[in-house]
């Protein structure tokens, strides 16, 4: 039996998931019976089912007596605790299901080998580490947030050909085209925020929602630590729930300091923890040059994904200097999409 080439498929299935299952992680299982797949099924939705139930549930009543029988393949480890739904341990023992492929260990400290344990003292066969290194990057963000205790950062610009982001006067301009834009609304509906600085925000009153794609649009978060934008701006809209960050909300920091912006991103992050209702383990930056410099030069990032466009500026506000690893690059049209993952 290929464990990867199930595991892929589980990879498949989770991908789904994405943008409506955070903060959970994003999940597939599939039961495989002598190499046929009598069941598979994803995480869908936050709060309900979860991969495993789901992929039991698939299975028809003709092979539901194959399932102990079967082995199991999901990405990540079933989980082993009480919280929207059942532990997921608990039903892969109750199915009777005799072996469990696994991709990752869950980082999340109510499971954490926790769900593995009590599945081997039942006498279940668990193996791990299939792919382990793609399934991490599948769930990027979850492992961010229960490792780093931060949220995942996306950091995102569109550039003309010869490196700039925009006129120096801060009037508006296309720099990328129709199809790019489209694009990137699906990735605002793949993220759990979206946040800008308080220029942005002054030069192009934007919505930042994803109304170009379908699917839930992502909290703002504006970084305004004087409060200068107005409040019948868009982003104080009743559209989407807006968060501003200014100097007020933190104790150690008197209105009138000269707070460094990577000290203030750090106060940030240790913010956002602390807010019950927030659940933002991923946020996509799409800021001007400062604020786009200040999460890099405070190497608070770890993904960059860079659309350069054929067009020509000639003068105007520099784009970025970001470095790393050069994951990908795609064409859009005229638009070449570079992604860049933090080296740190």
């Amino acid at each position: 039996m290929n464990f990867e080439h199930y595991i892929r498929r589980c990879f498949e299935l989770a991908q789904n998931g994405a943008g409506a299952v955070s903060p959970n992680p994003l999940v597939g299982a599939v039961l495989v019976y002598n190499d046929e797949i009598i069941g598979e099924g994803y995480h869908e939705q936050y709060g309900e089912a979860h991969a495993e139930v789901n992929a039991f549930e698939s299975v028809p009543d003709s092979k539901r007596a194959l399932i102990p029988e079967s082995t199991l393949f999901v990405n990540l480890e079933p989980c082993n605790h009480h919280g929207k739904t059942p532990p997921c341990s608990q039903r892969v023992i109750k199915e009777g299901v005799r072996r469990v492929v696994l991709s990752n260990v869950d980082p999340n400290p109510s499971t954490n080998g926790q769900g593995i344990e009590v599945l081997r003292k039942q006498g279940v066969d668990v193996i791990t580490g299939i792919l382990e290194k793609e399934g991490k990057w599948l769930n990027r963000r979850f492992f961010t947030q229960h490792t780093k205790h931060r949220p995942y950062i996306i950091l995102k610009w569109a550039q003309s050909a010869d490196g700039f982001i925009g006129r120096n006067d801060g009037t508006q301009m296309a720099i990328s085209n129709a199809l790019t834009n489209i694009y990137t609304h699906k990735w605002r509906s793949e993220e759990d925020a979206i946040l800008i600085g308080a220029q942005t925000a002054i030069n192009d009153d934007p919505n930042l929602t994803n109304r170009n794609w379908f699917g839930k649009h992502p909290i703002r978060i504006l970084f305004d630590p004087n409060k200068r934008v107005p409040n019948d701006f868009n982003i104080f809209n009743k559209t989407v729930k807006t968060l501003v960050i200014h100097r007020n909300l933190f104790s150690l920091v008197k209105s009138n300091d000269n707070l460094a912006h990577a000290n203030f991103i750090r106060l940030f992050f240790k913010y956002l923890s602390s807010l019950d209702d927030a659940l933002i383990q991923s946020i996509i930056v799409e800021g001007g040059g400062k604020t786009l410099r200040s999460f890099i030069d405070s190497k608070c990032w770890d993904e960059a994904r860079i659309i350069t466009s054929t067009k020509l500026l000639n003068h105007g506000v520099k784009a970025p200097i970001i470095e790393g690893q050069h994951l990908s690059l795609i064409q859009l049209g005229t638009d070449k999409i570079t992604t860049i993952i933090s080296s740190s």
